[in-house]
């Protein structure tokens, strides 16, 4: 029989820093790795995490997330689990470019991206809708696989936005109201009564630096 206060602890993770995000250049699924920021980033991360007992550590299959994911595993004797679901949303011929050369050739979807990136729909790019549809759906398969748990989800910035307002149901425009740093955690809580909750958002306490991003 399912207890209805099952509880279960869920930390949503952003990856460490990459030259990606020093630079400003769209990221998408261009695999930037961890630069010497992010690496320090992770440690201090792990190290942060380290009493935090995790059943599993799932991760987006990009380096920057993988090697986040590696360094939080370190310290729990696991491996990361990787799922497609988590990936970053895939931005097409933005990826890898910096972010001054998009706004001059595309202004009109820059603009968009900039105030309304709900809306933004490009060939051969997903939408933000499709991103949370995909992370959504893996994160509420995960929690019923774990449930009573805990477990985390090492991702990325235009993941954790969709999937966090999927969870808790925030309308659109939600985009730019939600601002997860490089590194930062936040605690998700699911019980089958009440559902999600979040009970800590974009915890920074224990990195020594951090750039804000605010494209």
């Amino acid at each position: 029989m399912l207890k209805l206060d099952m509880r279960t602890t869920i930390y949503l993770i952003r990856h460490g820093e990459c030259v990606g995000n020093r630079e400003g250049l769209f990221r998408g699924r261009y695999d930037f790795p961890l630069n010497e920021v992010g690496r320090k980033q992770a440690i201090w991360l792990a190290e942060e995490l380290k009493d935090v007992k995790f059943d599993a550590v799932y991760t987006s299959p990009l380096s920057r997330a993988m090697e986040t994911a590696e360094a939080i595993c370190r310290s729990q004797g696991i491996e990361p689990i990787v799922e497609q679901g988590f990936n970053n949303i895939h931005l097409g011929s933005w990826e890898g470019k910096p972010k001054k050369e998009i706004a001059e050739k595309f202004p009109k979807e820059f603009k968009l991206w900039r105030t309304e990136p709900e809306k933004l729909k490009m060939e051969g790019a997903e939408t933000l809708a499709q991103v949370q549809e995909r992370a959504v759906a893996t994160l509420v398969r995960i929690t019923k696989e774990r449930m009573g748990g805990g477990f985390a989800v090492v991702t990325h910035r235009a993941v954790l936005k969709p999937l966090i307002a999927g969870i808790l149901g925030i309308p659109a425009p939600y985009f730019w109201k939600l601002h997860p740093e490089t590194a930062s955690y936040s605690i998700i809580e699911h019980t089958p009564q009440r559902g999600y909750a979040l009970s800590l958002f974009n915890q920074t306490k224990h990195l020594k630096e951090f750039i804000r991003e605010d494209v």
